[in-house]
């Protein structure tokens, strides 16, 4: 499939690869490691032609222009990650940003079946005629043909597992003897180690650790990628994960179900930033007993939009499914461990929907 995806990047002019609204390290990963790919396997600029080898006057033209696109600020903990310097924000940016889509001539996503989920951008993609490639891993309810050609997996841990793959099949190699470049390597190892919860769930397949055995062959410091995602929390963040452990969280024992609620001004008390959230919906399955945990973030309105959004992430443990129950009632999705909804509306009536639906969609 790899070879593949080779043949459509020949010729192109113009790539934008996008990723979801909120992007989170299996999103940034993805979405820069196909960055480096594309960089690395096709010389980039308007003096210098190389394709698979080829270089000089006679080689087919190389891509000139390759931009990451993500819909909003990315969490400051991924700043670091090779090529993040070169993202850009639509939110900060539409003009530019709306330019780049109008001109694309081939779109990578990354990380997301559906358009929606980066809207604006999304319908401003959607537009466009070119050529567009999905790389992704999630259950999806419905396929309206929008994808060119559809490299979609929902068994797989993540979706730079399948970045990884479609760069092996490319070489015609084993996975296991995959030469890759730091940075690539880099780039999907965090997008592995987050969407994995630290290899604790979406990770039984014996290809997950081949994955990240050949990422340690690649040279990256795993270490060093653990340290710069989960040790750099602000003072804020620390105090906003006690309090809504110590305040927040609901145990529901019966049910070995766990809820924390927290509103948009219990989050600007705490100077809340994007990503200070992430991974606070994990820590309640580390009580005995509890194999389900839900986590509701309220967002203020913005501007033409009158009713809050209210952000919810799932995660369960073992055979606990939770992807349907955020599907069918919060509009979301994901892994059966790991997934996420929304409703636009006030808090108090996610928690009510939330208490109206969970018995119906939890295993006791």
């Amino acid at each position: 499939m790899g070879k593949e995806l080779e043949d459509i990047l020949v010729g192109k002019q113009h790539i934008v690869i996008l990723t979801h609204m909120a992007p989170d390290g299996d999103a940034m990963g993805s979405a820069l490691a196909m960055y480096h790919y594309v960089m690395d396997r096709f010389a980039v600029g308007p003096l210098h032609y190389k394709t698979a080898g080829a270089v000089g006057p006679q080689a087919e033209p190389a891509v000139r222009q390759v931009s990451v696109i993500v819909p909003n600020a990315f969490p400051a903990f991924y700043s670091w990650m090779p090529g993040a310097e070169q993202i850009k924000i639509y939110e900060k940016e539409p003009d530019a940003c709306s330019a780049l889509i109008a001109a694309a001539d081939l779109f990578i996503c990354t990380d997301f079946n559906d358009p929606k989920r980066i809207n604006p951008a999304g319908d401003k993609m959607m537009a466009n005629p070119a050529t567009k490639i999905l790389i992704d891993h999630h259950l999806r309810t419905m396929d309206n043909g929008q994808w060119t050609k559809d490299y979609s997996d929902p068994s797989a841990s993540s979706a730079c597992e399948i970045v990884y793959r479609l760069i092996a099949a490319a070489g015609q190699v084993d996975l296991r003897q995959l030469a890759l470049t730091e940075d690539i390597a880099t780039c999907l190892y965090t997008g592995l180690m987050t969407d994995t919860g630290n290899f604790s769930y979406s990770s039984s397949r014996p290809e997950v650790f081949e994955m990240a055995a050949a990422l340690l062959r690649a040279g990256i410091d795993k270490d060093a990628i653990h340290h710069a995602v989960f040790d750099q929390y602000s003072t804020d963040r620390v105090r906003l994960t006690g309090y809504a452990l110590y305040r927040k969280m609901r145990i529901y024992p019966e049910h070995h179900l766990a809820l924390i609620t927290l509103s948009a001004d219990e989050l600007d008390q705490y100077h809340y930033q994007q990503g200070d959230c992430e991974g606070l919906v994990n820590i309640p399955l580390q009580i005995a007993d509890v194999c389900y945990s839900v986590l509701m973030r309220e967002e203020r309105p913005k501007p033409g939009t009158p009713k809050p959004r209210i952000r919810i992430s799932f995660r369960s443990q073992g055979e606990h499914p939770v992807n349907i129950w955020a599907n069918e009632v919060f509009h979301g999705g994901g892994h059966m461990n790991a997934s996420g909804g929304e409703i636009f509306g006030s808090l108090a009536q996610a928690v009510q929907l939330f208490e109206k639906t969970y018995k119906t969609y939890i295993k006791q």
